[in-house]
This record gives C-alpha cells, structure tokens and sequence, in this order.
C-alpha cells in the first residue's frame, strides 16, 4: 500500500512593492531647478555631510505615512534629507515611506513658486508638522512674493513648529541656522546658499566647481607651460655653453698646433 503525497497547497506570490507615483507636471517647478538641483546642491550635501550609505537626500521625490499609488497623503519635498535611514529602500519605494524607513525625515526644503507660495506656508507646513518633520524650511527667490519672507524655518517641539531665528545683514542678505545638518541656509541677492560655519565656507554649486576646476587646470597649463619655458632656456643656454665649449676646445687644439709646429722650426 502506498502511502499518498500530502497536497501541496500553492501559496501565493509576495505582492510586488507599492511604489509611490511620480511628482505630476504641477508638482514640478523651474524655481526649484534653477535654485536648487540646477546649482548641484543635493551632491554638495551629500558630500558634506557624509555617510551616504544611512542618509537620504532627495529632491522632489513623494514622502508619506502610508504606501500608496495615488497621490493623495503624499508631497514632493523640494529637498529631503534624512539620516541613520536607508537609501536602498527610498530608492525601491520610489519615495520616503516614514514607517519603512523607521523615523520621518530630519530636514526639508521648499522652494517657492508662483503657485506654491500659500501652500508651502499652510497645508506643507502643517503636513510636515503631522508627518514629524524635525526641521521644516521656505526659500523665496523673489524676496518675499510668494511667501511672506525670503528665507523662514521651523523646528518640530512636541508636535508643533517653532520658528527658527533668521538675522537679516541688510536687504539683499538674510541667514538661519539649522541645528539638523549644522549648516546656515542664506538668502543671498535671491540665490539659497549654504555656508558651513565649521570650515568658514559656502557649499559649492555646481558652477563654483566647474569654474574651480577650470582655474585649477588654467593654473596648471601656466605652471606647466612656465616649466616648459624654463626648461627651453636652459636646454638654450647649455647648448650655447656646449657651443663655446666646444669653441675653446678648438681653439685650445689650434694653439697647441702653432706651437708644436715653432719648436719643430730651425732656429735662425
């Protein structure tokens, strides 16, 4: 008697991931890519602050409490940064989901447009209040058109944000610090700057780095091309010397062969 097969009962496939959808056309603005992604910044702080294996840094990716395909619950922060989080995983979901990643985001950053201006102030600010944003920011190219300063910031106290101190040089030059990354966000001629006041340097843009770059490499063909200069002298000089050299040589030769041939004339 055989004994029969215990029935194997299909289980069903893990669900593939839920990935947030992308920022709509609406959601993306020209201001954030010439103030912010245009000028590199996301890379000039990951590179400042370090650690790019356990922080996230994103620009106009979703951020949201719960999984979803819609759009409804999640924003697209201008700028995201959040640290001991995981980067893989933000990457796999499309966006910061704040329960897969264990902790919301420490530091984010709007920039304001035409069209954003009065909800970054309103519904963002208090969306972010509610997702546990530690730090939550609002830069204005224009001065204070669309929000109601050029540079403001919010830190989360028990559940609700405070303003964080913004000192004003004069009216082209308005700076706050933030405690999170340890960095002054400034508002300079209407361009975002940030300044690390442990190395006594701005964060540079992309330009800066490319202009850098193309000084350091003009810098080296003159030092390059002053070596080359030098060394043409001297291989000019040394020739010239070898000339002379080889000059008195001759000379020295000719001499020996007048006198060799006096002392063999007969005296008189």
């Amino acid at each position: 008697m055989t004994t029969p097969k215990p029935t194997t009962i299909p289980q069903p496939a893990p669900p593939d991931i839920i990935q947030f959808p992308d920022p709509r056309p609406c959601d993306m603005d020209m201001t954030t890519y010439y103030h912010l992604n245009f000028l590199a910044y996301p890379s000039a702080l990951a590179y400042d602050l370090g650690n790019p294996d356990t922080t996230v840094i994103i620009s106009e990716i979703a951020a949201g409490l719960r999984p979803t395909e819609s759009y409804e619950g999640i924003l697209f922060p201008d700028l995201l940064i959040a640290f001991n989080a995981n980067p893989a995983a933000c990457q796999a979901r499309n966006g910061y989901l704040i329960p897969e990643q264990g902790k919301p985001p420490d530091f984010v950053l709007e920039v304001a447009s035409k069209t954003t201006g009065q909800r970054d102030e309103v519904h963002k600010r208090q969306a972010y209040a509610q997702m546990g944003v530690l730090e939550y920011w609002r830069f204005d190219h224009t001065g204070g058109q669309y929000h109601r300063a050029p540079l403001a910031g919010d830190t989360l106290i028990n559940a609700q944000y405070h303003p964080i101190p913004i000192h004003q040089t004069d009216d082209q030059y308005y700076w706050g610090h933030s405690a999170t990354l340890n960095l002054d966000l400034c508002w300079q001629n209407g361009q975002l700057r940030f300044w690390n006041p442990t190395t006594q340097q701005y964060l540079t843009t992309d330009h800066e780095e490319r202009q850098a770059r193309a000084q350091a490499e003009a810098q080296a063909e003159s030092e390059r091309a002053a070596r080359r200069a030098a060394e043409t002298a001297r291989a000019r000089a040394q020739a010239q010397r070898d000339i002379e050299r080889q000059a008195r040589t001759e000379a020295e030769a000719r001499i020996r062969q007048l006198e060799a041939e006096l002392r063999r004339r007969p005296n008189p």
